[in-house]
Protein backbone atom coordinates (compact mmCIF):
# COMPACT_ATOMS: atom_id res chain seq x y z
CA UNK A 1 0.00 0.00 0.00
CA UNK A 2 1.32 3.50 -1.29
CA UNK A 3 1.77 5.96 1.52
CA UNK A 4 -1.14 8.04 0.98
CA UNK A 5 -2.76 4.73 1.39
CA UNK A 6 -1.53 4.17 4.55
CA UNK A 7 -1.79 8.02 5.83
CA UNK A 8 -5.80 7.56 4.61
CA UNK A 9 -6.28 4.68 6.95
CA UNK A 10 -4.76 5.62 9.76
CA UNK A 11 -6.84 8.89 9.58
CA UNK A 12 -10.08 6.52 9.19
CA UNK A 13 -8.97 4.25 12.16
CA UNK A 14 -8.17 7.24 14.07
CA UNK A 15 -11.57 9.21 13.62
CA UNK A 16 -13.30 6.08 14.58
CA UNK A 17 -11.21 5.74 17.71
CA UNK A 18 -12.55 9.41 18.57
CA UNK A 19 -15.96 8.65 17.52
CA UNK A 20 -16.42 6.05 19.79
CA UNK A 21 -14.35 7.70 22.70
CA UNK A 22 -16.60 10.48 22.57
CA UNK A 23 -19.24 8.29 22.97
CA UNK A 24 -18.93 6.61 26.11
CA UNK A 25 -17.11 9.81 27.50
CA UNK A 26 -20.93 11.66 26.04
CA UNK A 27 -22.45 8.45 27.70
CA UNK A 28 -21.11 9.17 30.94
CA UNK A 29 -22.39 12.13 31.16
CA UNK A 30 -26.01 11.53 30.48
CA UNK A 31 -25.35 8.62 33.49
CA UNK A 32 -24.07 11.47 35.81
CA UNK A 33 -27.43 13.53 34.58
CA UNK A 34 -29.70 10.96 35.47
CA UNK A 35 -28.32 10.52 38.74
CA UNK A 36 -28.33 14.12 39.49
CA UNK A 37 -32.32 14.39 38.39
CA UNK A 38 -33.26 10.56 40.28
CA UNK A 39 -31.91 11.99 43.77
CA UNK A 40 -33.93 15.64 43.05
CA UNK A 41 -36.43 16.10 46.14
CA UNK A 42 -39.00 18.90 47.44
CA UNK A 43 -38.28 20.21 50.43
CA UNK A 44 -38.84 23.77 52.03
CA UNK A 45 -40.53 27.08 50.75
CA UNK A 46 -40.73 27.60 47.23
CA UNK A 47 -39.81 31.78 47.45
CA UNK A 48 -37.43 33.45 49.97
CA UNK A 49 -39.52 35.49 52.55
CA UNK A 50 -37.35 37.83 54.88
CA UNK A 51 -39.19 36.03 58.02
CA UNK A 52 -36.69 33.37 57.23
CA UNK A 53 -33.41 35.21 58.16
CA UNK A 54 -34.55 35.58 62.06
CA UNK A 55 -31.49 34.27 63.78
CA UNK A 56 -28.84 34.16 61.02
CA UNK A 57 -25.44 35.79 61.90
CA UNK A 58 -25.54 39.75 60.99
CA UNK A 59 -23.63 39.41 57.81
CA UNK A 60 -26.01 36.44 55.96
CA UNK A 61 -28.74 38.58 56.47
CA UNK A 62 -27.36 41.65 55.10
CA UNK A 63 -26.26 39.45 51.81
CA UNK A 64 -29.63 37.76 51.70
CA UNK A 65 -31.49 41.42 51.72
CA UNK A 66 -28.73 42.71 49.21
CA UNK A 67 -28.92 39.84 46.89
CA UNK A 68 -32.44 38.75 47.45
CA UNK A 69 -35.81 40.37 46.94
CA UNK A 70 -38.85 38.96 48.63
CA UNK A 71 -40.62 36.65 46.90
CA UNK A 72 -37.66 35.61 45.04
CA UNK A 73 -38.25 32.14 43.76
CA UNK A 74 -35.92 29.69 45.38
CA UNK A 75 -33.39 28.18 42.74
CA UNK A 76 -33.82 24.71 41.86
CA UNK A 77 -31.53 23.65 39.04
CA UNK A 78 -28.92 25.94 37.46
CA UNK A 79 -26.74 25.89 33.48
CA UNK A 80 -23.98 27.75 33.84
CA UNK A 81 -21.76 28.72 30.92
CA UNK A 82 -17.91 30.14 31.77
CA UNK A 83 -14.77 30.76 30.02
CA UNK A 84 -11.54 31.02 31.37
CA UNK A 85 -8.03 29.99 31.87
CA UNK A 86 -6.91 26.91 34.01
CA UNK A 87 -3.54 26.25 34.98
CA UNK A 88 -1.80 23.17 34.46
CA UNK A 89 1.41 23.29 36.86
CA UNK A 90 0.67 21.69 40.70
CA UNK A 91 3.68 23.97 41.47
CA UNK A 92 3.88 27.17 38.94
CA UNK A 93 2.41 29.12 36.31
CA UNK A 94 0.86 26.70 33.10
CA UNK A 95 -2.45 28.60 31.97
CA UNK A 96 -4.10 26.99 29.61
CA UNK A 97 -7.70 28.61 27.98
CA UNK A 98 -10.82 26.52 29.06
CA UNK A 99 -14.86 26.69 28.46
CA UNK A 100 -17.34 24.69 30.65
CA UNK A 101 -21.17 23.91 30.48
CA UNK A 102 -22.16 22.96 34.35
CA UNK A 103 -25.47 21.15 35.09
CA UNK A 104 -26.10 21.99 38.69
CA UNK A 105 -29.23 20.74 40.88
CA UNK A 106 -29.44 22.24 44.59
CA UNK A 107 -31.71 19.58 46.33
CA UNK A 108 -30.23 17.00 46.34
CA UNK A 109 -27.13 19.17 46.27
CA UNK A 110 -25.29 17.88 42.59
CA UNK A 111 -23.28 18.99 39.66
CA UNK A 112 -21.85 18.08 36.72
CA UNK A 113 -19.01 20.34 35.12
CA UNK A 114 -17.84 19.95 31.97
CA UNK A 115 -14.84 21.60 30.83
CA UNK A 116 -12.50 21.84 27.56
CA UNK A 117 -9.34 22.93 28.21
CA UNK A 118 -7.42 23.45 25.04
CA UNK A 119 -3.33 22.09 25.44
CA UNK A 120 -2.10 23.17 22.05
CA UNK A 121 -4.28 24.02 18.77
CA UNK A 122 -6.55 21.58 18.00
CA UNK A 123 -6.13 19.29 21.44
CA UNK A 124 -8.24 19.65 24.00
CA UNK A 125 -8.37 17.60 27.42
CA UNK A 126 -12.10 16.93 28.56
CA UNK A 127 -12.90 17.29 32.08
CA UNK A 128 -15.12 15.80 33.98
CA UNK A 129 -15.83 17.45 37.60
CA UNK A 130 -18.73 16.43 39.50
CA UNK A 131 -20.78 15.29 42.42
CA UNK A 132 -23.78 13.10 42.39
CA UNK A 133 -25.86 10.66 44.54
CA UNK A 134 -23.32 11.63 46.99
CA UNK A 135 -20.57 10.24 44.91
CA UNK A 136 -17.25 12.31 43.42
CA UNK A 137 -16.25 12.11 39.88
CA UNK A 138 -12.75 13.53 38.82
CA UNK A 139 -11.62 12.71 35.33
CA UNK A 140 -9.94 13.96 32.32
CA UNK A 141 -9.25 12.58 29.22
CA UNK A 142 -7.17 13.93 25.43
CA UNK A 143 -10.09 14.14 23.42
CA UNK A 144 -12.35 12.09 25.78
CA UNK A 145 -9.91 9.10 24.69
CA UNK A 146 -6.76 8.85 26.12
CA UNK A 147 -7.62 9.37 30.25
CA UNK A 148 -4.66 11.54 32.16
CA UNK A 149 -6.27 11.10 35.25
CA UNK A 150 -9.50 9.17 36.41
CA UNK A 151 -9.65 9.81 40.40
CA UNK A 152 -11.74 6.55 41.98
CA UNK A 153 -14.81 7.64 44.40
CA UNK A 154 -13.28 7.97 47.71
CA UNK A 155 -14.63 9.56 51.29
CA UNK A 156 -12.04 12.33 50.11
CA UNK A 157 -12.86 13.31 46.63
CA UNK A 158 -16.95 13.03 47.51
CA UNK A 159 -15.72 16.10 50.60
CA UNK A 160 -14.06 17.62 48.53
CA UNK A 161 -16.28 18.15 45.38
CA UNK A 162 -19.67 18.94 48.14
CA UNK A 163 -17.28 21.73 49.12
CA UNK A 164 -17.09 22.86 45.56
CA UNK A 165 -21.12 23.05 45.77
CA UNK A 166 -21.08 24.91 48.27
CA UNK A 167 -18.74 27.47 47.64
CA UNK A 168 -20.23 27.80 44.39
CA UNK A 169 -23.28 28.95 45.83
CA UNK A 170 -23.09 32.73 45.47
CA UNK A 171 -24.03 31.85 41.55
CA UNK A 172 -27.11 30.14 42.96
CA UNK A 173 -27.80 32.14 46.89
CA UNK A 174 -30.82 30.94 47.72
CA UNK A 175 -29.00 27.06 48.65
CA UNK A 176 -27.53 29.28 50.96
CA UNK A 177 -30.96 29.65 53.23
CA UNK A 178 -31.12 27.92 56.09
CA UNK A 179 -32.56 24.56 56.06
CA UNK A 180 -32.39 21.00 57.88
CA UNK A 181 -29.48 20.30 56.08
CA UNK A 182 -27.70 23.94 55.82
CA UNK A 183 -26.50 26.13 58.97
CA UNK A 184 -25.13 29.26 59.82
CA UNK A 185 -22.77 30.62 62.66
CA UNK A 186 -21.07 33.65 63.40
CA UNK A 187 -17.54 34.43 63.36
CA UNK A 188 -17.54 37.75 63.30
CA UNK A 189 -19.23 40.96 61.72
CA UNK A 190 -17.73 40.41 58.26
CA UNK A 191 -17.34 36.48 58.49
CA UNK A 192 -20.00 33.64 58.85
CA UNK A 193 -19.75 29.66 58.01
CA UNK A 194 -21.84 27.48 56.96
CA UNK A 195 -22.04 23.88 57.13
CA UNK A 196 -23.76 22.06 54.48
CA UNK A 197 -24.91 18.16 54.72
CA UNK A 198 -25.57 15.90 52.36
CA UNK A 199 -25.92 12.29 53.48
CA UNK A 200 -22.78 11.08 55.58
CA UNK A 201 -20.71 14.03 54.21
CA UNK A 202 -20.31 17.47 55.95
CA UNK A 203 -18.48 20.08 54.80
CA UNK A 204 -17.72 23.85 56.16
CA UNK A 205 -16.63 27.23 54.75
CA UNK A 206 -15.80 30.32 55.82
CA UNK A 207 -17.94 33.51 54.08
CA UNK A 208 -16.38 36.64 54.05
CA UNK A 209 -18.85 39.45 53.10
CA UNK A 210 -17.97 43.03 51.94
CA UNK A 211 -18.82 46.46 52.93
CA UNK A 212 -22.02 46.51 50.17
CA UNK A 213 -22.61 42.90 52.02
CA UNK A 214 -21.70 40.78 49.07
CA UNK A 215 -19.42 37.72 49.45
CA UNK A 216 -15.74 38.71 48.32
CA UNK A 217 -14.53 35.55 49.35
CA UNK A 218 -15.26 31.73 50.24
CA UNK A 219 -12.08 29.99 52.93
CA UNK A 220 -11.88 26.32 54.14
CA UNK A 221 -8.64 25.45 56.12
CA UNK A 222 -8.36 21.85 55.21
CA UNK A 223 -9.46 20.51 51.56
CA UNK A 224 -8.58 17.13 49.91
CA UNK A 225 -5.21 18.15 47.11
CA UNK A 226 -4.05 15.22 45.18
CA UNK A 227 -0.31 16.40 43.51
CA UNK A 228 1.24 13.13 41.08
CA UNK A 229 -0.11 10.13 43.02
CA UNK A 230 -0.03 11.35 46.81
CA UNK A 231 -3.08 13.00 48.11
CA UNK A 232 -3.35 15.87 51.05
CA UNK A 233 -4.95 18.80 52.70
CA UNK A 234 -4.11 22.11 53.07
CA UNK A 235 -6.09 25.35 52.96
CA UNK A 236 -8.02 26.52 49.56
CA UNK A 237 -10.34 29.51 48.78
CA UNK A 238 -11.99 31.08 46.24
CA UNK A 239 -12.61 34.93 45.29
CA UNK A 240 -15.98 36.46 43.82
CA UNK A 241 -16.32 39.89 42.13
CA UNK A 242 -18.39 41.76 39.15
CA UNK A 243 -21.45 40.95 40.64
CA UNK A 244 -24.79 41.58 38.11
CA UNK A 245 -28.08 41.18 38.60
CA UNK A 246 -30.03 37.66 36.52
CA UNK A 247 -33.42 36.72 37.07
CA UNK A 248 -33.96 39.04 40.20
CA UNK A 249 -30.69 37.89 41.80
CA UNK A 250 -27.04 39.57 42.54
CA UNK A 251 -24.75 37.11 41.75
CA UNK A 252 -21.18 37.37 40.76
CA UNK A 253 -19.51 37.00 37.22
CA UNK A 254 -15.96 36.40 37.45
CA UNK A 255 -14.04 34.12 39.93
CA UNK A 256 -10.99 32.44 41.24
CA UNK A 257 -9.89 29.49 42.98
CA UNK A 258 -6.50 28.89 44.72
CA UNK A 259 -4.48 26.48 46.97
CA UNK A 260 -3.33 28.43 49.98
CA UNK A 261 -0.02 27.10 50.48
CA UNK A 262 2.97 27.52 52.81
CA UNK A 263 4.78 29.64 49.65
CA UNK A 264 1.82 31.43 49.20
CA UNK A 265 -1.44 31.25 47.22
CA UNK A 266 -1.63 28.81 44.06
CA UNK A 267 -4.53 30.41 41.80
CA UNK A 268 -5.55 27.55 39.10
CA UNK A 269 -9.22 28.62 38.00
CA UNK A 270 -9.91 31.66 36.60
CA UNK A 271 -13.14 32.79 34.69
CA UNK A 272 -16.26 34.01 34.17
CA UNK A 273 -19.85 33.68 33.50
CA UNK A 274 -20.94 33.49 29.74
CA UNK A 275 -24.13 32.64 30.76
CA UNK A 276 -26.69 31.46 33.13
CA UNK A 277 -29.89 30.22 33.31
CA UNK A 278 -32.17 28.66 36.01
CA UNK A 279 -35.23 27.01 37.12
CA UNK A 280 -37.57 27.20 40.18
CA UNK A 281 -39.50 25.23 42.80
CA UNK A 282 -42.63 27.31 41.53
CA UNK A 283 -42.30 26.95 37.82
Amino acid sequence: MRAAGWAALLVLVLGAALSVGQGLWARSAEEIKRKLDAERRKSGPAVFRSDALAGLPDPVQRYFRTVLSEGQPVVTGVRVFHRGTFNMSEAGEKWKPFTSDQKVVTDRPGFDWEARIRMAPGVPVFVRDAYAAGEGVLKAAIWGVVFVADWPNTPELAHGELMRFLAESPWYPTVLLPSPFLKWEPVDNSRARATLTDGGTSVSLEFEFGPDGLVERVRAESRPRTVGKRTGSCPWEGRFWGYERRDGMLIPTEGEVAWVLPAGRLPYWRGRVERIEYSYADR
